[in-house]
């Protein structure tokens, strides 16, 4: 399940989205269960979303990568950090060989009208950048490697 906290116009919103099964999703609003069907299918099969939301800053999304241990790696090599829903890259915050930490912000994704910060949870170097600002995305795709 993918918690989100949203302010449109100075209006709280919580937002759970609770499944995605082909156009349609599944989701709560402020306690409000509601079916949306989107123009675009994001998944063809049924299944939970995957995604941690930071506790301690809406619209902030940790994405959760095992950890590895530190190495030396070739380029491309390492853990991906990858998109939580579809959207557009807005700014990429990092290139290749940057050292970055559990908590930085790796890539900012614009989804439904709202800026997200992709964190990583991992510490490491960055060796490869899969994605540019303009970019549209879908939920899974590759964003940056970390290593």
């Amino acid at each position: 399940m993918a918690k989100y906290q949203y302010t449109v116009e100075g209006t709280d919103y919580d937002v759970e989205i609770l499944e995605i099964e082909d156009n349609i999703a599944k989701v709560t609003v402020n306690g409000a269960e509601f079916e949306v069907e989107m123009k675009q299918m994001l998944n063809p099969t049924k299944r939970p979303i995957k995604q941690v939301v930071a506790p301690e800053a809406t619209n902030n999304i940790r994405i959760e990568t095992p950890k590895k241990p530190q190495v030396a790696a070739p380029a491309g090599a390492g853990a991906n950090i990858e998109a939580p829903l579809p959207g557009t890259i807005i700014d990429v915050k990092v290139n290749v060989g940057d050292k970055v930490k559990s908590g930085d912000t790796v890539v900012v994704l614009e989804a439904m009208k709202m800026q997200n910060n992709i964190e990583t949870d991992i510490d490491g170097e960055v060796t490869a950048v899969l994605v540019k600002q303009g970019d549209s995305v879908m939920e899974g795709t590759p964003l940056v490697t970390i290593a």
